[in-house]
């Protein structure tokens, strides 16, 4: 059934819940990132065991986030975001109080599961509660949160664990997911969508569930295991690549299919998620490179990097208010197109790291890149739920995100490593000219002996500083080609017809 638009003061308070569960959701996937070696270290842990409070997390909110659409259509949208609000403050409380890093993971697989519904859903359910006109200044406001969050979440994480016990870093959920689940419930518990009761598609459900599972666990641990030196990678990419090719196979040919892969029949679905997966992909990558170049080679304490890093955030806030308003005037594949020469313009600028530069050509390019950010997530959502109607729009919701997330995970892995290769190949080559007859070598051993350092200390000396220059030029390397992939990527999104009004409200 249709429902009426919602209008002033309770149309206000469904945009804030909604937003609140996403920032909520988006934030908690960062904050623990940087507070992983308190956690560790408080539960008596080595570092590189918490880092499974970070995987646990990630594989089990990737096998849920693609289940929304059916579970939305056996439930019902309203029904299944408040529990999934409510079911996400419980898992934080449980998180927070957790005495062992065991029972962490166990509260953090189901804190990520329970999690997975709540930002395709949040963004059907503000969909159908705007008018058509007034949707694209929804989808702005949803896209602001995605943005900030994950900005917010390092700078936050390593105050808390610095100052306070680490449990506040889930503690703070628990206020944020109340008044979100009460306000969604009170205003649209009247406007739940029609339910539909079909079979269970066990065989998908299962396939799904292990080869994405294999995927982000690979994803996740391969660098940790140089990749595919390790048995277990190898291993969990085969299970990954069988469980995966058959799910698609099977989903196809299933009347009743736990994840509707005939969305990708529409052009405007299929090029939207491209370009948005792999922009995120992009984006997330250097996201992460940048606050470890920052710390490892230029001596930023983790807080200087996450305020470094942190002014990408800046002009979203004001712009994507602005675009949403006036945004549905223009072709969105210009907006996406603007967005993609700003990053690769701001990918550009940062080409020329260097080991003494001050911290205004870190900020610099990250303020500006916000542009990028604020004309990336709104148009490209737009494109991609163009064509979407009714009971869809959650099924493409879900499905949209899921591919955006885990082309995020690809692109921290892809980057992290070839960063690392990178250095080692630096380091190599600057190496083969620090020989006995090299004069340069002669000339800072003379100039450190005159400061009273000794012949070995010199030679480690040297060598941290080949290693330091390798890893800004690696990472020098990495941005020039996320320039030039931002450019080959607006090819892509011409492919997009339009109209490009969003749809929505169809059997809400």
């Amino acid at each position: 059934m249709d429902y009426p638009p919602l209008k002033g003061a309770a149309l206000a308070w469904v945009t804030l819940s909604l937003g609140l569960a996403v920032f909520m959701e988006v934030l908690d996937t960062t904050i623990a990132n940087v507070a992983v070696p308190v956690i560790a270290g408080n539960l008596g842990a080595a570092t590189t065991q918490g880092t499974w409070v970070i995987t646990s997390f990630a594989v089990a909110n990737a096998v849920s986030v693609p289940l929304t659409g059916f579970l939305a259509k056996r439930i019902g949208e309203v029904k299944l975001f408040t529990a999934a609000a409510v079911g996400f403050v419980i898992t934080s409380w449980l998180c927070g109080i957790a005495p062992n890093l065991q029972s962490l993971v166990v509260f953090r697989i189901l804190q990520g599961f329970i999690a997975g519904p709540l930002i395709p859903l949040s963004q059907s359910l503000l969909m159908a509660s705007y008018p058509p006109a007034k949707r694209t200044l929804a989808l702005a406001l949803w896209a602001m949160t995605v943005v900030v969050a994950p900005v917010l979440g390092p700078i936050l994480g390593g105050w808390i664990s610095g100052n306070w016990h680490w449990g506040w870093i889930f503690f703070i959920n628990i206020p944020i997911g109340i008044i979100s689940a009460w306000i969604t419930w009170k205003h649209l518990k009247y406007r739940e969508t029609e339910t539909v009761k079909m079979p269970t598609d066990y065989v998908g459900l299962t396939l799904m569930v292990v080869g994405i599972g294999a995927l982000q666990m690979m994803l996740d641990r391969g660098k940790e295991l140089d990749w595919f030196a390790s048995g277990e990678i190898i291993t969990l990419g085969v299970v990954a690549l069988v469980c995966l090719s058959y799910f698609i196979v099977w989903e196809l040919g299933e009347k009743y299919p736990i994840v509707d892969l005939s969305l990708f029949k529409d052009r405007n679905f299929t090029v939207g998620v491209i370009a948005t997966s792999l922009g995120f992909m992009v984006y997330m990558g250097t996201l992460t490179l940048l606050p470890l170049v920052l710390q490892t080679n230029l001596g930023y304490t983790s807080t200087w990097a996450g305020l470094a890093a942190a002014p990408v955030g800046i002009l979203p806030v004001f712009l994507s208010p602005l675009i949403g308003r006036f945004g549905n005037k223009a072709d969105m594949r210009l907006l996406v197109t603007a967005s993609f020469l700003t990053f690769a313009f701001t990918f550009y600028w940062r080409t020329d790291f260097y080991a003494d530069m001050d911290i205004g050509n870190v900020i610099w390019p990250q303020f500006w890149q916000g542009v990028g950010v604020a004309m990336f997530f709104l148009p490209l959502t737009t494109i991609t739920l163009s064509h979407m109607k009714g009971g869809q729009i959650a099924a493409a919701g879900s499905l949209s995100n899921f591919l955006r997330v885990l082309m995020g995970g690809v692109g921290v892995s892809v980057v992290s490593t070839l960063w690392e290769r990178r250095e080692a190949l630096h380091h190599t080559r600057f190496a083969e000219h620090i020989t006995p007859y090299s004069a340069t070598l002669h000339e800072m051993a003379a100039h450190l002996s005159q400061q009273g350092v000794s012949d070995i200390q010199a030679l480690g000396i040297i060598n941290n500083t080949i290693t330091q220059q390798g890893f800004i030029i690696g990472s020098n390397e990495i941005f020039m080609a996320g320039s030039l992939l931002f450019i080959i990527m607006i090819p892509v999104i011409w492919l997009a017809k339009p109209p490009f009004h969003s749809s929505g409200g169809g059997g809400h």
